[in-house]
């Protein structure tokens, strides 16, 4: 049997397209494909529910599994070299459209020298792919990072990330009736609807 994997980010556009990619290369080919199973979710880890549902219950010995690129399986190197290794010894071959040399058919060569070649041209060009993917998911998550860094810098973070803390109508009041000694911080923290490190929070920033 045939199957195809397609994946996207929850952003991306092109699911269609990857679609298109493996029904063409199956028509092109004389292929008879069962069905494309697709995932819009993340691929820095495996804990998609198509794509593990795939793997478990549908594939068996002898199947191909069709994906368009290298990083529709995932972005981390050494995971995604390990699910390629996992199909291997499942007898299950993998097909990557952007990496021509994995859709030949290596059976097909006599020579058994010819064949060791290919299959070291396919890791090679595998390990290649899986460490260009891994590295443009390393290079987005250090953007993403400098950025919080820059915006914490011009004091904008709150915009990002969590929204600041704001004092409630009868913040001062209420804080001046607990310097004072007539309430405790228990009533205090009851008056203002403030949780404890809320509020000890807001009383630092006071300082």
């Amino acid at each position: 049997m045939i199957y195809g994997y397609h994946r996207t980010s929850t952003t991306d556009q092109h699911l269609d397209r990857g679609i298109t990619e493996i029904e063409t290369f199956c028509k092109n080919n004389n292929m008879v494909l069962e069905k494309i199973y697709t995932d819009q979710q993340t691929g820095k880890n495996f804990n998609r529910p198509r794509y593990q549902g795939l793997k478990e219950d549908i594939l068996r010995t002898g199947d191909i599994l069709i994906v368009t690129e290298l990083d529709q399986l995932g972005r981390n190197k050494q995971d995604t070299l390990n699910e390629l290794q996992y199909f291997k010894d499942k007898d299950i071959r993998v097909m990557i459209l952007e990496i021509p040399t994995t859709t030949q058919d290596l059976s097909s060569l006599d020579n058994s020298m010819a064949k060791m070649i290919m299959e070291t041209i396919n890791n090679m060009l595998i390990e290649l792919y899986a460490t260009m993917a891994q590295a443009e998911i390393e290079k987005k998550e250090k953007r993403q990072q400098e950025g919080i860094v820059a915006k914490k810098a011009r004091g904008e973070w709150a915009d990002y990330g969590r929204p600041k803390a704001q004092k409630p109508s009868n913040w001062n009041e209420v804080i001046d009736l607990w310097q004072s000694g007539e309430i405790t911080a228990v009533k205090a923290m009851e008056l203002t609807g403030l949780k404890k490190t809320t509020f000890y929070k807001l009383l630092k920033q006071q300082d």
